[in-house]
Parts: structure tokens; C-alpha cells; sequence
């Protein structure tokens, strides 16, 4: 029972974690405003660490036993974990970044996926299709954590929006099994794990004090991939596109918080009817 206990806050630690999340926001606010043809993954990472740095915080990316970056930037087929360095940017990527910060030992946790303007039209568009259904089966999942009575009522609501989503397509959408979500909290990674597809066992309770990161990692095909020779980058087999989003959201006395996003998810909330409630 003790496990247990310890999933859910205080409201003195929520209101603790609300500054981590802005500011592993504004690190990717940072990244998307220099994404462009020809800028090189590493300096995307480089943009992330500036303001996690300057905001007096450190990146709990770096804190993970053998990484040294402060962001993973994975590219097309890369889906996530992919490592930044030298890759320089192309017309039509689609680029993933997911970032954490963690400041007086609270941490937050999100990601983006970003289509570098140019390329091919046609595979341009698809790519925008892929993060675009991602990024709203993520708002989905976060839209159903207000009234779930389960944790596991999150990947229900995560994997049915993609299914209609490939249904109006006529396409195929892939849901990584492998990785979920996950808690967070004095650690980035903690219990309990959250699913972005349905399972039996619908796992812990939704009350206050829960905070889960929520993050979908979608591909345009299998859900099959593999891990590269760098130990780190998760990529398809079958050379489909990845995109992978994610938010850090709290469940207090009041409702949810997303904590990071700079307005609490009140604008890609409000068409399911969810107003979010700041933290007291």
C-alpha cells in the first residue's frame, strides 16, 4: 500500500511542480522557434539546455544514467530516444523533441513533433496528418483524465481518437507498445505507467494529487521498431514516419492543471468541454 500512497501529491508538491513544467515549455518553445532547414539537432539541444539553465534548473534528461543531452531529437523514422548531435535539418522532416526540467528536485516532462517547412508536398502533408492526429490523440487522453475514475481510462480514450482518425484517413496508424506514459514527480519517471492503448487491468485510481505524463508515440505504419546501434534511438522497421507527443498533468481538489502548457491546456481543451483549474 505504501506504493500506492506515494502516486498522489500534496497540494504543497503540485504547486511545487508548476515551475518545472513552465519552464520545460518554454525550453521547447525555444526549440520550435529554430526549427528550419539546415539547423542541426544539436543546436536544437542547445537551445533547449540555454533555457533550462538560465531558469536555474537542470535537465533531468542528464540525470538518466549515460545520457549526456539535454533533449532526444528523433528524425522521420526515428520515433523517440533519438540522440542529437550533427544531423542537419531537411525540407519535410518530421522532428520530435522531448525535454524535461527539474528544478528543487520536481520535474516536468514534455514533448513536440514539428515539420520542417518545404519537401515534397505530398509527403509534407502526410507527416503534418501524423503529428496532427498524434497531438490530438494526446489532447484526448488528458480530456478523459478529468472525469476517469482509472488511469488505464486514458489509453481508451488515446487509442480510440486514432482509430477514427485512420478510419477518416483510409490509412494506417501504429501505437507503440513498448513505451507509454508514466508518473512524475520527485523523480521523471515513476508509477504508475499510463498506456496510450486499451487495457484490461484499468490500474490506480484518478483522484487528487495524481500527476501522469501523458505521450502517445504514433507512426504512419507498424508499431514494430528497434533500437539502434547507439543503444538509445527507437526507430521502425518498417521506415515509417514517427511523431511523439507529450504533456506532464496534474489532478488537484479543483480538476486538472496541464502543467506544461503556459495557459493549463484551457485552449486544446475547451472543444471537449473541459475547463482546467490552476493550482491553489
Amino acid at each position: 500500500m505504501a506504493f500506492r500512497r506515494s502516486l498522489y501529491k500534496t497540494p504543497a508538491q503540485l504547486r511545487a511542480m508548476v515551475e518545472p513544467g513552465l519552464i520545460t515549455a518554454e525550453a521547447l518553445d525555444a526549440v520550435r522557434a529554430l526549427i528550419a532547414p539546415g539547423v542541426t539537432t544539436g543546436e536544437l539541444d542547445a537551445a533547449a539546455s540555454a533555457v533550462i539553465t538560465g531558469r536555474g534548473a537542470e535537465s533531468n534528461f542528464q540525470l538518466v544514467r549515460g545520457y549526456r543531452h539535454t533533449t532526444c531529437v528523433s528524425v522521420n523514422d526515428q520515433v523517440v530516444h533519438g540522440i542529437p548531435g550533427s544531423r542537419v535539418l531537411e525540407p519535410g522532416d518530421i522532428v520530435s523533441i522531448d525535454a524535461g526540467a527539474q528544478l528543487r528536485g520536481w520535474n516536468g516532462d514534455s514533448a513536440i513533433t514539428i515539420v520542417v517547412p518545404g519537401g515534397d508536398p505530398v509527403r509534407t502533408a502526410a507527416r503534418e496528418r501524423l503529428s496532427e492526429v498524434t497531438r490530438g490523440s494526446l489532447w484526448a487522453g488528458i480530456a478523459a483524465l478529468a472525469s476517469a475514475r482509472r488511469v488505464g481510462e486514458i489509453g481508451d480514450a488515446v487509442q480510440g481518437y486514432i482509430e477514427r482518425a485512420a478510419a477518416s484517413d483510409g490509412g494506417e496508424y501504429g501505437i507503440l507498445r513498448d513505451y507509454v506514459g508514466h508518473g512524475i514527480g520527485r523523480k521523471m519517471h515513476e508509477g504508475p505507467t499510463v498506456f496510450n492503448y486499451r487495457v484490461d487491468d484499468l490500474g490506480p485510481e484518478v483522484r487528487p494529487g495524481l500527476c501522469l505524463a501523458i505521450e502517445p508515440m504514433v507512426t504512419s505504419g507498424s508499431d514494430e521498431t528497434f533500437v539502434e546501434d547507439d543503444d538509445w534511438t527507437v526507430t521502425t522497421v518498417d521506415g515509417s514516419d514517427g511523431s511523439h507527443w507529450e504533456h506532464s498533468v496534474a489532478v488537484h481538489e479543483s480538476g486538472i492543471w496541464v502543467l506544461t502548457a503556459a495557459d493549463g491546456g484551457a485552449a486544446d481543451l475547451a472543444p471537449y468541454g473541459v475547463t482546467p483549474t490552476p493550482i491553489a
